[in-house]
């Protein structure tokens, strides 16, 4: 598990309520941001009261971290409030992955993930991850880099409940530890059992089909957590409401 970076100072912070109308519209363990390997034991047992989703247009913290963007788009403006529904389109090597985006119970995952996806930042990037334990059957993406280690270049703080859960169909967080979101995601193809450690942001609509058959096709190497054997690319991401 990664050092967390100290937060940086407050005058250094951007902040941001859950993305507006304005803008058109694992146990994940991460390297940096992102590669999660196994139940992250160390990340339950350190957390403290997980953060709550801001209620009435509170804003969101997008803290600068020391360590580079995978690529520079950077840092979420500030918006106002937004009401209604949100989705996004995922354009995926063999196929389309529709989402409905859960904007009221995690506004700052979904409005970082819309300003991410607006910025053309998840464009052209390949989906680093597949994992197809008993317990964890995930595609992880969100990392321009390729490498599981690759971010925006800032974080954010969870937006977890007790009572979330990971069957088929959710969408997630991938994380290092206690709020240190930042891009990458991961999209549960079958019923995965995790802590509550990891934000839900949205529940798959179409194309679960559609990644069921890239976990079929298996994952490269004898590891359970490595780049599926059907290599995967997002092309785009778009954001609707």
């Amino acid at each position: 598990m990664p050092t967390v970076p100290p937060p940086a100072p407050r005058h250094a912070r951007r902040t941001v309520a859950a993305f507006g109308t304005g803008l058109a519209a694992l146990a994940l363990a991460v390297s940096g941001c992102g590669s999660p390997t196994s139940p992250a034991t160390t990340a339950a047992a350190t957390r403290s009261t997980p953060a709550t989703a801001p209620a009435g247009g509170a804003l969101c913290d997008y803290v600068p971290s020391s360590k580079p963007a995978a690529k520079d788009v950077g840092l979420p403006p500030v918006v106002e409030p937004a009401t209604g529904t949100a989705t996004a389109t995922i354009e995926l090597t063999g196929g389309t992955v529709a989402i409905d985006l859960d904007r009221a119970g995690s506004p700052c995952t979904v409005g970082s993930f819309a300003y991410l996806a607006q910025a053309g930042y998840f464009n052209d990037t390949p989906c680093h991850r597949l994992t197809a334990s008993t317990s964890l059957k995930v595609l992880q993406c969100g990392d321009p880099s390729g490498t599981g280690s690759g971010g925006p270049g800032y974080t954010y703080a969870d937006e977890t409940r007790a009572q979330m859960r990971y069957p088929a169909g959710t969408v997630a967080m991938a994380n290092a530890g206690p709020n240190t979101n930042g891009s990458q995601f991961f999209l549960v193809y079958a019923d995965s059992t995790l802590p509550p450690d990891y934000t839900v942001f949205g529940t798959i609509t179409q194309g679960l089909d559609l990644l069921q058959g890239i976990a079929a096709k298996g994952i490269t190497g004898s590891g359970n957590a490595t780049a599926p054997v059907q290599p995967v690319t997002i092309s785009t991401v778009t954001i609707g409401t």
